[in-house]
């Protein structure tokens, strides 16, 4: 029996696993999930015994759905959505109110679709839980703790002691080999591992508002297909008014600036909300809550045997759907590397790659494709106004439709910098990209289909992928050195036509992540030095 603290009750130490991972949102679900497929035994300690009804978080990318697709939970989280199909990711941009007249097309997800081998989706964060937890659910190795918190960690050199108190006041420790933290901006677990944080306040309150509104979308019948609806106006200086559905035709979520001493009870929000529109309407509130728009950055993703994970490591305004989505790709990359050395078939050293790769990453999405459009925004209605000069303004303001479209393709995060992957001299990991076909190390991988008919992200496999364009004698040589190095290894044989000499290579080995580690033309001479430099043993 193990006790801590003071309290009476004790419960049996019969729950140890390689991995802990505290925080059960869908950052740390997904995390178990990878995990869990890869048979590494994961406890989740999750306080909330139900997902909690805040729509946030709803935007997933066609990157994301390609996790779900791999976890195996693709189709029971197109049947949760509660937006028809019709109704994208995809938003408006409005100067003044919502109904102004000026507005143009924002977040075109869909212009970068071919390069992702499925379909965004739309839904809120609490239903996207409920599908992880349900797909989680049906893994044997995951041992799901729900109603537990954690209330303290104790990492050492071999590994990671935990005290969790149950909601009925039982407490209980745990080990771990590992513990991942992805418990939210106010993460224990960074905490008490000592790790620090960067932190860019813009000193600004943001009201959250949940609503009912039938009239809002009969208002907004004009603009179909739109999920998100933004408004600029000068007053804001580049921060945004935005609308947000969460079903069609009902219920809403808005955020805004707001006067630092706003309360629930001392601010007109019914008049907040018709002042953005243009409009009045009918609004049935359902929720009013608060939040600080501050960027906050880990200045390290690991602590030894400790690591954080989503906004545990990194947070920051709910401007463009990157959270959730860059939370759930920090969870793609750290799994199949603690699983890969969890089995033994890649060091320690391949853990450090994990912050080298994902912390830049994060870094350059909050700087280039959140802080710097706000920037943008204020200095762009500083200098354009219509009841200034309306032909200037409408000139800008046609610009701009422009520059939202070619700042969908730019973001494409990649890992050209690291240490395991085979990038340019000189490049760095960063969210900064262009889409293309090209196989590049560092890049994610452009689906192509296969001469079978399948699409080549059908056929890859759990551990390491090599396509082999060629005559196969670069094939064997690898899948010779991956038997040697014990590294797992799928070969994908086919010829370099049908839309696979758009990768321009012969041989392209992909990472469990789907990123390019290498790509190249040679015969398989230096196949064992690949293979070893991308599990960061070289």
């Amino acid at each position: 029996m193990t006790t801590w603290g003071n309290d009476v009750r004790q419960a049996p130490l019969d729950s140890d696993a390689p991995v802990v991972v505290v925080g059960g949102g869908p950052v740390g679900m997904g995390l178990a999930i990878g995990l869990g497929l890869r048979g590494i035994k994961t406890i989740v300690v999750e306080r909330h015994e139900q997902p909690q009804p805040i729509p946030k978080g709803q935007n997933l990318t066609q990157r994301t759905m390609e996790h779900f697709h791999f976890w195996g939970a693709e189709s029971a989280l197109r049947k949760a959505r509660t937006i028809p199909p019709d109704y994208g990711i995809g938003g408006m941009t409005s100067y003044g109110t919502l109904l102004s007249g000026y507005n143009y097309n924002w977040l075109q997800r869909e212009l970068v679709r071919p390069f992702y081998f499925t379909d965004n989706e739309r839904l809120p964060q609490y239903a996207t839980e409920s599908v992880l937890r349900q797909r989680a659910a049906q893994l044997s190795s995951i041992d799901l703790r729900y109603g537990w918190t954690c209330r303290d960690i104790r990492p050492d050199a071999g590994g990671v002691s935990l005290d969790i108190e149950h909601r009925d006041g039982t407490k209980q420790s745990l080990r771990a080999d590992y513990v991942v933290g992805c418990d939210g901006s106010r993460s224990i677990v960074r905490e008490r591992a000592g790790i620090s944080q960067t932190r860019s306040d813009h000193d600004r309150l943001m009201v959250l508002l949940v609503f009912r509104s039938v009239e809002l979308h009969r208002l907004l019948a004009a603009f179909p297909g739109k999920s998100f609806y933004s408004v600029l106006h000068p007053e804001l200086e580049g921060y945004w008014k935005f609308f947000g559905r969460v079903d069609l035709g009902s219920t809403w979520f808005f955020h805004a600036p707001v006067p630092a001493d706003t309360t629930a009870d001392n601010f007109d929000f019914r008049r907040l909300l018709h002042e953005a529109a243009g409009a009045e309407f009918d609004v049935e509130f359902e929720h009013i809550g608060f939040w600080d728009l501050r960027f906050a950055l880990a200045d390290s993703y690991r602590a030894g045997r400790v690591f954080i994970a989503g906004d545990a490591a990194h947070s920051h305004p709910p401007y463009g759907g990157y959270g959730i989505n860059t939370g759930f790709e920090d969870a793609v990359n750290l799994a199949w590397k603690l699983a890969a050395k969890l089995q033994g078939w890649a060091p320690a050293g391949l853990l450090d790659s994990y912050d080298a790769e994902r912390r830049p990453v994060f870094a350059s999405t909050a700087r280039d494709f959140i802080e710097t459009p706000i920037f943008r925004d204020r200095d762009f209605l500083r200098r354009h106004d219509p009841a200034r000069d309306r032909s200037d303004f409408e000139v800008a303001w046609r610009g701009r439709h422009s520059g939202a479209r070619a700042e969908v393709n730019a973001f494409e995060p990649n890992y050209e910098g690291s240490s395991i992957v085979f990038g340019p001299a000189g490049a760095v990991c960063s969210a900064i990209g262009s889409h293309a076909y090209p196989a590049r190390a560092g890049h994610h991988l452009t689906p192509q289909p296969l001469s079978s008919g399948k699409n080549v992200f059908e056929e890859l496999g759990d551990g390491f992928t090599l396509i082999d364009l060629a005559d196969g004698v670069a094939a064997t040589a690898f899948e010779q050195a991956a038997r040697r190095l014990h590294i797992p290894l799928k070969v994908i044989k086919d010829t370099a036509s049908g839309g696979r000499e758009q990768y321009a290579a012969r041989q392209i080995l992909v990472r469990p992540d789907q990123f390019v580690a290498y790509a190249g033309d040679g015969d398989g001479t230096d196949a064992s030095y690949i293979l070893q430099r991308a599990v960061g043993d070289a």
